[in-house]
């Protein structure tokens, strides 16, 4: 049943824009779930879901993956960095002084599988990635994220 559920509740936060948990247990409810608010709450933890911004800014219940980076990390890294740039399969992260080590924590914890490894200093990080093409894809990927 809580397997059931839980596949219930992966399937509602990608067909809506589910923004409490108060939402998520009336869907759950409507769904013939027979929650409650402690279930769903322990759920969401279980689940790892965290809350994002969907297209229109609004934030909405998302499942954690490296393609749907915490706010937390999003925010520590669009503090912190003035530009991102590849070159071969290096890309190198320039940021304001004193912050590359946070935004380098940030980094590590999106667990992008482009990336073999980071290094940070006092304004700049240098990331090691397989390949040229996961240099370009992680340049990509960084550069979206508003800095």
């Amino acid at each position: 049943m809580k397997k059931h559920r839980h596949d219930r509740i992966l399937s509602l936060i990608k067909e809506n824009c589910v923004t409490t948990q108060e939402q998520l247990l009336d869907l759950l409810c409507k769904d013939g779930f027979d929650v409650t608010q402690a279930t769903v709450s322990r759920d969401i933890k279980q689940l790892r879901l965290v809350k994002a911004t969907d297209r229109n800014g609004i934030y909405c219940y998302k499942a954690f993956d490296s393609e749907s980076v915490s706010p937390k990390f999003e925010g520590m890294f669009a503090g912190a960095v003035i530009s991102v740039i590849s070159a071969m399969n290096d890309v190198v992260v320039k940021c304001y002084p004193g912050t590359a080590n946070a935004a380098c924590a940030a980094i590590d914890n999106m667990n992008y599988p482009e990336i073999v490894g980071t290094l940070a200093g006092d304004d700049t990080i240098f990331i090691i990635t397989k390949s040229e093409e996961d240099a370009l894809t992680l340049q990509e990927k960084l550069s979206e994220m508003k800095y």
